[in-house]
């Protein structure tokens, strides 16, 4: 009989995404999950949109087919807008028709959804109408309360009159009576139709100022004071009425993107308003450590990617015999090529690692759909050829031929109660399987006269006990008491 060497390597390949999907990442950063070649899922880079920070209030980023409140503080109650893919921030905005918007419902968490002070906030969105005329409403809130034994409407809204956006409140700040409680701020400059401008308004309990900014530059603003000034005066706070729903842009024609209010009033420049679709930065993953045998060694990588011109794709791997003490940089990443040789990468475990980059205006981002790892390891060992199952009282003993492959180090015993289903564990010798080593025969004790078992051999490399090759065939014995 020829034996059968354990030092030819078989040259493999071990797929990543494509069909079988991405279940093998360990770790992403920066990266969401795309349509890739062949409809498949592709790795990409994750939009620059705004997160829910603990000062937020209300998120809507439009990024989404479903609109919600990234926050959670606010239930969609009506939505008329369309979902757009011409966004300032992201992928998406909202188209609105002027045909109604998006009315919310807030929780008690949220500033419009329970009754009392309001504290500081700030309300910012992108806009870009297509018309900016008259009338035309972007924001509203009406609500009433009461003030002694008077019943006071209240009302905050943001709409346009002579191209200009205008906001007003009446009976927001708790004492303030010049105008019938109406006080209006707008801003000075004309708005464009078909160009995105960022929009925000913010109040500050503190000092009592209320200001308004158009791309982070001021347009106007005044200190709700008992003076009005800055310093002399005492502030006149927001106090809200019963809780109502909110309506953004009930009226108007455009988009819309990254609605936001926050608790706070903190503002933003000009120059924190200049966001790209995708990080400069790029994005991130790693695989989990992939097991394979202590000979393996990389021979090549290809991978289905999409690159837009100036993005980029770059990838690493990584080989070890215990992956448990590695950390993020040790051992050392190997930079590899796509469609390209590898060499000198060996061990039992690998991962493999790559860098997204978008182009130079962050507008674009590469994708991958699939890997395609290439190595080379050292074959399982094969089964042994026969085995046989011999029932005694309350045991069964196991004979079988040595394995002709010159690499098995030993053997495991599989036992159990149904075929192919090897659960055992009533055997004194163990629970299944069983390492019983480099023998040919064993004799399982402690089974139940009349209970039939199955049993299957499986050999094991002499490299590693955990590289392991296919079961053998399937025996049974059933013991009696003779």
């Amino acid at each position: 009989m020829i034996s059968l060497s354990s030092l030819f390597a078989e040259e493999k390949t071990l797929v990543l995404g494509g069909e079988k999907g991405w279940s093998r990442l360990e770790k992403t950063d920066g990266l969401t999950f795309g349509k890739g070649r062949f409809g498949w899922d592709s790795l990409e880079l994750a939009t620059n949109a705004r997160v829910a920070g603990s000062d937020t209030d209300l998120l809507l980023d439009f990024e989404n087919s479903s609109l919600r409140d990234v926050k959670g503080n606010y239930d969609v109650l009506e939505n008329k807008t369309v979902p757009s893919a011409k966004a300032k921030i992201g992928q998406g905005s909202a188209l609105c028709r002027g045909v109604g918007g998006i009315r919310l419902s807030g929780s008690k968490n949220s500033i419009f959804g329970k009754e009392g002070p309001a504290g500081s906030f700030l309300i910012e969105f992108w806009l870009c109408p297509s018309i900016a005329e008259n009338g035309e409403v972007v924001f509203s809130w009406r609500s009433s309360r009461t003030e002694g034994r008077r019943l006071l409407y209240q009302t905050i809204s943001a709409s346009f009159f002579a191209n200009r956006l205008r906001w007003e409140f009446t009976n927001v700040f708790n004492g303030y009576d010049k105008d019938s409680g109406s006080l209006s701020i707008a801003c000075g400059r004309t708005i464009i139709p078909n160009v995105w401008t960022h929009h925000q308004i913010s109040f500050d309990e503190d000092t009592g100022l209320l200001e308004y900014r158009i791309d982070g530059r001021l347009e106007a603003l005044k200190y709700v004071t008992t003076n009005g000034r800055e310093h002399g005066g005492s502030v006149y706070s927001p106090f809200l009425g019963v809780a109502a729903d909110v309506d953004i842009c009930p009226k108007y024609t455009g988009l819309i993107d990254d609605f936001r209010i926050k608790t706070s009033c903190t503002s933003q420049s000009s120059q924190d308003l200049r966001y790209d679709s995708y990080k400069k930065d790029g994005g991130r993953f790693v695989t989990e450590p992939i097991l394979l045998s202590r000979e393996a060694e990389f021979t090549g990588l290809d991978a289905i990617v999409n690159l837009p011109e100036q993005t980029d794709v770059v990838f690493y791997v990584r080989s070890g015999d215990d992956h448990f003490n590695w950390t993020e940089t040790e051992p050392a990443w190997v930079l590899v090529k796509n469609h390209s040789q590898i060499s000198d990468v060996k061990g039992l475990y690998f991962q493999v690692a790559a860098d997204l980059f978008p182009d130079g205006g962050g507008s674009h981002t590469p994708s991958i759909s699939e890997i395609k790892i290439k190595y080379k390891e050292v074959p399982s060992p094969l089964p042994p050829f026969s085995l046989i199952a011999d029932a005694g009282d309350g045991q069964v003993t196991l004979t079988w031929a040595y394995s002709v492959d010159s690499g098995t180090g030993g053997y495991y015993v599989f036992y159990g109660e149904r075929p192919g289903e090897y659960l055992g564990y009533e055997a004194v010798e163990g629970n299944s399987p069983l390492d019983v080593g480099n023998v040919a025969k064993i004799t399982l004790t402690g089974l139940k006269n009349g209970k039939i078992y199955y049993f299957a051999i499986a050999s094991y490399s002499e490299k590693d006990k955990r590289i392991m090759g296919t079961l053998s065939k399937e025996v049974y014995a059933r013991p009696l008491k003779k």
